[in-house]
């Protein structure tokens, strides 16, 4: 079984640096990021060796949230070949994510 990558500021942009990836930007205490937590772990099942499925935890990453001006959770990132070409903010429906994804591929 595929799953998400957790990121920290150690493997974050060697991560996103090539080829297409949807990074979650989430909080424990975070209600909409816990609605979306089952839909990132069905679309990394199914974007397996297609697109990197992660995830950042801005509590214990929260270096990583300033850096990319994360102002409110769940955010979701989507880099081309390390360029963020797409963000989309708050609790989002898997087909919505997932036509994001299908674009850049």
């Amino acid at each position: 079984m595929a799953g998400y990558l957790e990121l920290t500021t150690a493997d974050y942009a060697a991560t996103v640096s090539s080829g297409v990836a949807l990074v979650d930007f989430w909080a424990p205490w975070c209600g909409p990021c816990r609605m979306l937590a089952p839909v990132i772990d069905q679309l990394a099942e199914e974007y397996a060796g297609k697109a990197k499925i992660c995830k950042v935890d801005t509590d214990a990453q929260s270096d990583l949230a300033v850096q990319h001006g994360i102002r409110s959770v769940p955010t979701l990132l989507f880099y081309k070949d390390g360029i963020v070409v797409a963000t989309l903010i708050g609790a989002q429906s898997k087909a919505a994510i997932s036509a994001q994804l299908n674009k850049l591929l």
